[in-house]
């Protein structure tokens, strides 16, 4: 399945400073019955976001009308926990095109590069930057740039550069997944195949 080419992102960031956010707290259990991408969003982090009534928590950062944009910049960590790729597909299918952490579960990074969502690892000190940029102005902009693997605070230029698999990285450019990937090299396959004895 096809997704949105990633080149420049520019964009305000929603703050949740939590280490260790595991999968379950992203997506609860509960709702990994259905099998295509769609509509994981509306239980993106369901059990901080609801009470059992299903009314919105208003403490909750989500529910805070103040933050928007499309860069979710978590705490160390992130994404820990069981492997359920329903997590990436939650958090990209709520419109989050952009995930900032000083550290990644590796499963959790690589089921957001096989989507869409870019897993962007800085440092403790920069991800602490952000922190504080954001909650000076909720609307502070964030530039990140694919091609050029940065990160910059709009507001004061300050930059950091990030580390992506090239394969990973040139899938993302195009939207491709990695079946795209097969489809769109088939002929080469298909000559590879000719030319290569059995």
């Amino acid at each position: 399945m096809a997704y949105d080419k990633f080149n420049i992102l520019k964009t305000s960031g929603v703050p949740l400073p939590i280490e260790n956010v595991d999968t379950d707290q992203i997506i609860p259990a509960r709702f990994l019955k259905a099998t295509e991408r769609k509509g994981f969003g509306d239980n993106l982090f369901r059990d901080w976001r609801y009470h059992p009534d299903n009314s919105p928590k208003s403490d909750f950062i989500l529910n805070n009308p103040i933050y928007g944009g499309k860069i979710l910049v978590g705490g160390k960590n992130f994404g820990s926990g069981s492997s359920r790729e329903h997590a990436a597909w939650a958090v990209y299918d709520y419109g989050f095109r952009c995930v900032v952490s000083s550290f990644f579960a590796d499963i959790f990074r690589n089921n957001c590069l096989n989507i869409g969502v870019l897993p962007v690892q800085v440092s403790a000190d920069f991800l602490h930057k952000i922190y504080t940029a954001i909650e000076a102005d909720p609307k502070t902009e964030m530039v990140v740039d694919l091609q050029e693997q940065t990160i910059t605070l709009v507001a004061t230029g300050e930059k950091e550069s990030f580390d992506i698999n090239d394969y990973k990285k040139q899938n993302m450019l195009n939207g491709f997944d990695d079946i795209d990937y097969l489809m769109n090299i088939k002929e080469n396959i298909r000559e590879f195949a000719k030319n290569t004895p059995l």
